[in-house]
């Protein structure tokens, strides 16, 4: 039987798994990765640690690594690094892979979710899928007949930067003022939180709304609107089957769907409409980092 490890790294954890062919995790370890911290050699060598768990690791095919933050495929580094302190362009699929000698595949986490769901999760079946996870972040991967599809930067899928509203101002390195991410991901509605209660708590502002504050529904309704129009947009260049989200904001999604659903059909002139639905998959970065491994 072959088998795959799948890598799922974060700036506060690294996880790690053994897949048999048929998706079923043999051996998983979990560690603080130090992401945050540095140095880039302690991430590496948690990284080494947890692989030098695995038994029978020569009967591992390859490694995939799941890593928060755009890549360069041809050179399979990450290309921005914000979560993650020194791996800018940092060889870490070179160093793995002169270390034990089998083929590293590295990717970003919201893509490998994304495939992930997409072939054995909520996407299952369907030809077009389009993954959104709505965190800390905001993340897009574009899945078509089971394969990722990067595009020539690795951008593809990628709805985060979309600028959505004008007179913003730049909250991080490479994410455009006014994008989605930067005005409606949880960092951000933990921002609006702060400045309008002093708590800089994602949830507040949900927590607000149901008490009738409306100050925190206007900018719920506000993001439920943009994010309306995102699947809109989305669905004129690629119409997929299904949209599958993923994420801890959506655990609040009673507050915001409808407008939002509300909003996508007004705007999309299709005759008809994708899916919405939310991601089945607890864990989908190791899994979807060995299925970089076993789809090759």
């Amino acid at each position: 039987m072959d088998y795959y490890i799948g890598i799922d790294l974060g700036g506060t954890n690294v996880r790690i798994g053994k897949l048999d062919e048929n998706l079923n995790v043999c051996e998983e370890y979990v560690e603080k990765s130090y992401g945050l911290i540095g140095p880039k050699e302690l991430v590496r060598d948690t990284i080494f640690s947890l692989i030098d768990k695995i038994e029978n690791l020569e009967q591992c095919k390859g490694i995939g690594v799941a890593v928060p933050g755009p890549i360069d495929k041809e050179n399979r580094v990450m290309t921005i690094s914000h979560n993650i302190v020194g791996f800018k362009d940092y060889p870490i699929a070179k160093i793995i892979e002169d270390r034990y000698h089998k083929p590293v595949y590295l990717e970003n986490d919201a893509n490998v979710a994304g495939l992930a769901e997409a072939i054995v999760g909520a996407g299952k079946g369907k030809e077009i899928v389009y993954y959104i996870t709505h965190s800390t972040g905001i993340g897009g991967a574009l899945v078509i007949n089971g394969k990722l599809i990067n595009g020539l930067s690795g951008s593809a899928g990628e709805v985060g930067n979309i600028v959505v509203k004008d007179d913003c101002i730049e909250y991080k390195e490479g994410l455009n003022a006014g994008s989605i991410e930067g005005e409606y991901s949880g960092s951000a509605l933990a921002r609006k939180a702060k400045a309008l209660y002093g708590q800089e708590n994602t949830i507040l502002l949900f927590d607000k709304a149901k008490e009738g504050d409306n100050k925190a529904q206007m900018i719920i309704d506000e993001m439920a609107i943009n994010m309306g129009k995102i699947l809109a947009i989305v669905s004129q260049v690629v119409d997929p089957d299904v949209f599958v989200f993923g994420g801890g904001v959506i655990k609040n999604s009673d507050y915001y769907w409808p407008k939002m659903i509300e909003t996508y059909h007004q705007y999309f002139n299709g005759f008809k409409y994708a899916e919405i639905v939310k991601a089945k998959i607890n864990e989908p970065g190791v899994l979807g980092a060995a299925l970089l491994v076993k789809e090759g």
